[in-house]
């Protein structure tokens, strides 16, 4: 991964500086500094390249890749290799957003000294700024020994898609006082930030105000300190499933099959390549 630069930039007898990178301290002065923070998802070097170069402040490599990328109807079949890889590939890609790691299922659900090894590795193989856990009181202990090697921990409570099928579907979270009891114990574990997913706005803005780590929403309303997405519903990507908090804010899908079908119709009329495309 390149070596961002932290000296600035003389160019044409101006001097600029450039991005900093984003970090752990800056996630958490967040609210202070009045700055909303925006996190998506991305999972390989083209895709970090470029939200990264757009400005994003973080780029989760979520175990959403099972579905948007793998294919599969949930998360549960990747693998902690699979998240090694696909971590390595999105940070080959970044110079300046905060790289985040899901663990994969059952990749720290066994022990916190399994979580602490799998953890370290994401970050030494995958090279990962930090990692994300879903669960609130039953991973406390998980985040604690993750934290207490100087690994920063992302927490996730809410809709927590590795329990679907306890959940039975994915469905909107409404037990306040479970939410903020796991919200408070993922705090207390040493979290540096929360992921809130598909929580009543209310709740959302409950638990933001009564937490001094930043929260990140998911379909949890405007009052949390940040949101984050995944890429390929923003952008008009991926199809399969529609959530009602994703603002499409591009149909990249259907600009890519116009611009594949364009392309067989020329290659079939004999229109491409044409002389501008060849070699003398």
């Amino acid at each position: 991964m390149p070596e961002p630069s932290s000296n600035p930039i003389v160019a044409a007898g101006n001097i600029s500086n450039p991005r900093k990178p984003v970090t752990v301290p800056d996630f958490l002065s967040a609210r202070s500094r009045g700055v909303k923070l925006t996190v998506l998802t991305a999972y390989d070097y083209t895709f970090a390249k470029l939200l990264d170069s757009a400005g994003v402040d973080a780029l989760l490599v979520g175990d959403s890749l099972g579905m948007v990328v793998q294919g599969h109807d949930t998360s549960l079949t990747v693998t902690l290799e699979e998240m090694i890889y696909h971590t390595h590939l999105v940070a080959r890609g970044t110079e300046h957003a905060l790289i985040i790691a899901d663990m994969p299922f059952m990749s720290f659900q066994v022990s916190a000294q399994q979580a602490l090894a799998n953890a370290g590795r994401l970050v030494k193989e995958g090279f990962a700024h930090a990692v994300k856990l879903e669960g609130g009181r039953r991973t406390a202990d998980a985040i604690r020994a993750i934290t207490a090697a100087d690994i920063p921990v992302m927490g996730h409570v809410g809709l927590t898609p590795q329990s679907v099928h306890r959940f039975g579907g994915f469905r909107v979270q409404r037990d306040a006082e479970h939410l903020m009891d796991d919200a408070l114990a993922v705090q207390e574990a040493g979290a540096f930030s929360l992921v809130l997913e598909c929580v009543p706005s209310e709740t959302a803005a409950k638990i933001t105000s009564r937490l001094r780590i930043p929260t990140i929403g998911i379909g949890a309303g405007p009052s949390c300190d940040g949101q984050v997405l995944v890429a390929h519903d923003m952008l008009g990507l991926f199809e399969e499933i529609r959530p009602r908090f994703v603002k499409r804010y591009a149909e990249l899908g259907q600009a890519i099959g116009q611009a594949v079908e364009e392309y067989c119709r020329e290659v079939r009329a004999g229109k491409y390549p044409g002389p501008e495309h060849g070699f003398k």
